[in-house]
């Protein structure tokens, strides 16, 4: 919007650069242009100014399908002013030489013309589609019908009015209709999910059932081993019994064989003794032989002698005295 500034009996104007100003003095063009400076009369001067940047219009058109069904449209249009000058002269864009301000509303002016325009161009390719047709292809379609609608319509290339832009943003039905739109595919999601959720139990399951096989292959290849181990240790100590055994079988062997050569040795000794005595003996004997008894008596005491304990006292009675006596005087005389 343009500044003015008032001073006594003149005021000065200074515009935008996006905004083209038009000044006509007494009916005749005096300024004409964007980004216009300029002093003015007021009583005299005709002020219009016309907005030439683009411009964003939203757009909600309603309209029904082929099927009779409502939808709803959104769109954005964006457009400028191409030529001002024509524009003025269609739109009232003037300006209160006091205020800077617009004396009418060209902007809702210029909007309405559009909206209808292109609500009129929705219509007409909305309303030989079915609704499933439109969903899938109305955005296209009816973006493609604005664009070139509003480019070649003469009333607002009759205005100035250039097209820079359309977007089409939603074509939507009816919310209860969208939702029966969305049931079967949301049944069958929701079947996908469940079969996934099956899926997902089952191998939850089999993984259950491969791991107690594991567990089970597991213990029975222990058990296996562990039937190893005993029937391992069992041999052990069965080919240790039968060594320990053999081991006394040689050990008895050896000490029985020591015991026989022992015997052997003893008897072998015992018999060299026997003999030895006896050939004393037989010595003695041959010695002794001829001897006369008394001889042979004292000798046999003397040995007795030798055989008997010791004796602490000898009591002699005179019987015994005078016999010994009696034997040993008469030994002498007899030996004589």
């Amino acid at each position: 919007m343009a500044d003015i500034t008032r001073y006594p009996f003149t005021r000065h104007l200074r515009s935008t650069p996006t905004a083209h100003v038009i000044h006509h003095r007494a009916g005749r063009l005096a300024h004409s242009g964007t980004g216009q400076a300029f002093w003015f009369r007021p009583l005299v001067a005709v002020l219009s100014e016309v907005p030439v940047d683009d411009r964003e219009l939203p757009l909600v058109v309603h309209a029904r399908t082929a099927d009779f069904q409502d939808v709803t449209v959104q769109a954005t249009v964006t457009f400028r002013i191409a030529d001002p000058e024509l524009a003025a002269t269609r739109v009232d864009f003037s300006l209160d030489p006091g205020t800077g301000r617009w004396r009418a509303a060209p902007l809702q002016q210029v909007a309405g013309l559009l909206t209808e325009t292109a609500q009129q161009h929705v219509l007409d390719v909305l309303a030989g589609m079915p609704l499933r047709e439109v969903l899938l292809t109305g955005v296209a379609l009816t973006r493609e019908r604005i664009t070139a609608g509003l480019t070649d319509d003469p009333r607002l290339a009759g205005t100035g009015i250039a097209l820079v832009d359309a977007r089409v943003v939603a074509v939507r039905p009816e919310p209860e209709v969208e939702r029966a739109l969305g049931t079967p595919t949301r049944e069958q999601l929701q079947t996908e999910a469940d079969h996934a959720s099956s899926q997902r139990r089952a191998l939850a399951v089999e993984r259950e059932r491969a791991i107690s096989e594991n567990e089970l292959q597991n213990q029975i290849e222990l058990a296996r081993r562990e039937e190893q181990l005993v029937a391992q240790r069992g041999a052990n100590q069965r080919r240790t019994a039968e060594e320990a055994a053999a081991a006394d079988t040689v050990r008895a062997a050896a000490e029985a064989e020591r015991e026989e050569r022992l015997a052997q040795a003893h008897a072998t000794a015992a018999r060299l003794v026997g003999e030895a005595e006896a050939g004393a003996e037989a010595a003695r004997l041959a010695a002794v032989a001829g001897t006369s008894p008394e001889v042979l008596l004292a000798l046999a005491v003397r040995q007795l002698a030798g055989q008997l304990p010791d004796i602490g006292t000898l009591v002699l009675s005179p019987d015994v005295l005078t016999t010994a006596l009696a034997r040993f005087g008469a030994a002498p005389g007899t030996a004589a």
